[in-house]
């Protein structure tokens, strides 16, 4: 089953792999839909990754397609109310935040408060990033999805250090004897654009 519905909503964007060759793409309903109808026939192992993350997702596949969807929805809507902290209605999350006492002093004489500093510092963070997290992000997804599918791959080494490097030209070329679906998938991932 799915370990967090709040990341894996059924319309979140997923692939699904038979071995070497991509059998399904598109929002997770089609795709566990996709998957099912082919699961019985299938000879290898069918894997679904979570595009945004190329996290694996695994997903209990018995009964009929409106037991599967009923299971998949019933879970999703299982995540128990609480009470939000901030103000939710302004689009303002209240989490904990912990910091020395010399920060907290500081933030104490910034004005406007704590709460208002650490939003422009979060801001000017953010204008400083120059991308970095996306490129972050996007090395860490595609060396998910590689790990879990092509890890004995030939060239997997390589390719994981090209990928570090932030180097796809090199990746490509440490690609190339994979099969076509796996190695598109995984440039992809590796793309910090993909998530847009």
């Amino acid at each position: 089953m799915i370990k967090d519905s709040s990341k894996h909503p059924l319309s979140a964007a997923c692939t699904a792999f038979l071995g070497g060759q991509k059998l399904a793409e598109g929002d997770l309903a089609d795709v566990a839909l996709a998957v099912h109808a082919q699961a019985k026939a299938a000879s290898d192992a069918i894997l679904i990754f979570y595009d945004e993350t190329g996290e694996q997702i695994d997903i209990d596949l018995r009964g009929t397609t409106a037991q599967i969807i009923a299971r998949l929805a019933d879970y999703q809507g299982a995540q128990p109310e609480e009470r939000k902290r901030g103000r939710p209605k302004l689009g303002v999350i209240g989490r904990e935040v912990t910091l020395l006492p010399r920060h907290w002093e500081w933030l104490a004489q910034q004005p406007g408060g704590a709460s208002q500093a650490l939003r422009r510092l979060v801001d000017q963070a953010r204008k400083g990033d120059e991308g970095c997290t996306a490129i972050r992000l996007a090395h860490e997804r595609a060396y998910r999805f590689m790990a879990a599918l092509a890890g004995d791959y030939p060239g997997f080494e390589a390719a994981t250090r090209a990928l570090f490097a932030d180097d796809l030209a090199a990746m490509e070329e440490a690609t190339q004897s994979w099969p076509q679906d796996v190695r598109h998938y995984a440039l992809y991932l590796a793309r910090p654009d993909s998530d847009d």
